[in-house]
This record gives structure tokens, sequence and C-alpha cells, in this order.
């Protein structure tokens, strides 16, 4: 935790503030959309955001992740064990809280995804989604995450070479 502590403390908090404006700017339609609405919103209180740090939001995790599973060559099962996690997350709180999780307070979307995490397969879910998380803070830019490298920044690590190419 203090490697982390000490990484977050010399990002520069200006270089986010930059990324966070910039990327309120974009139009995606399909994330005011489930699965998409839910899994951004997981994703966010899994791996937050800070005033030094990056989060989910600003990795652009969850356009990583659309890219990735939506991707021909992906392994299906992935799209469908996300999707199908979001469903039972979504009856979950129907019985609990009558909102969508997105509108949940940070307390009670801990509550849900830990009642979640007691069964393999909501372990197993959250454990994918985290996957696709840190996924999304190391891979490549051109994959759609990490843009313009904050997650290498972030943890002042060096990408390898070479590089894919963009297309």
């Amino acid at each position: 935790m203090t490697v982390l502590g000490s990484l977050a403390a010399a990002y520069p908090a200006a270089a986010l503030e930059r990324l966070r404006s910039s990327a309120e700017a974009e139009d995606m339609p399909w994330l005011e959309q489930d699965p998409w609405q839910t899994v951004a919103a997981v994703q966010e209180h899994l791996f937050p955001s800070t005033e030094d740090s990056p989060g989910a939001g600003d990795i652009r995790a969850i356009v990583y992740l659309r890219n990735t599973i939506d991707n021909p060559a992906a392994d299906g099962e992935d799209k469908a064990f996300i999707v199908n996690g979001v469903g039972w997350l979504n009856e979950l709180i129907a019985e609990r809280h009558e909102r969508a999780f997105s509108e949940l307070d940070v307390s009670e979307r801990e509550t849900v995804l830990r009642q979640i995490e007691q069964s393999r397969a909501g372990r197993n879910w959250l454990s994918l989604l985290l996957t696709y998380l840190l996924e999304a803070l190391l891979a490549d830019p051109v994959y759609g995450g990490n843009p313009g490298g904050i997650g290498w920044q972030w943890l002042a690590h060096q990408p390898g070479f070479p590089r894919p190419p963009e297309d």
C-alpha cells in the first residue's frame, strides 16, 4: 500500500485534471445503457479515482472492456459471463433498493458487491472485471484504455518495444 501511496503522490494532479476534462467531451451513447452503465459503475467502485491517482474512468476501463469483449476473436464466454453478472447484480439490487447500481451511494454499493462475492460465481465475476481493469491500466493505448499512457505514468512504467501499430 505504501508503494501505491508514493506513486499517487508523485503523479501530477494537473495531468489528471486535463485528462478528465478531455474525457467528458467524448460521445459514448452506449454507456447510458446496460450492461455498460452498470459495469462502468462497478469498475469505478472497484478502482476509484483520487485527486492524485487515476481511476477506472480515467483509464477508460469500460472502453477497453467493450473493445476487448466485442472483438470477434474474443472469448464469447467472458462477454456472456459479464452480461449475466450484470443481470444478477440488477436482480439483487431490485430486491433490496429499487434503484440502479449507479444510483446507490458508496456504502450501498459496497454492501451489494460484498453480497455478490459470497457466491463462487459472484467472486469469479468480480475477479474477471478486476482482470480487465488491470489490463486497461497496463495495456497499450491502441486498445482503448490507458489513454496517453496514464497508467504507465502513474506506475512509472516504461512500455516495451516495439509497441503495437495504431491500426
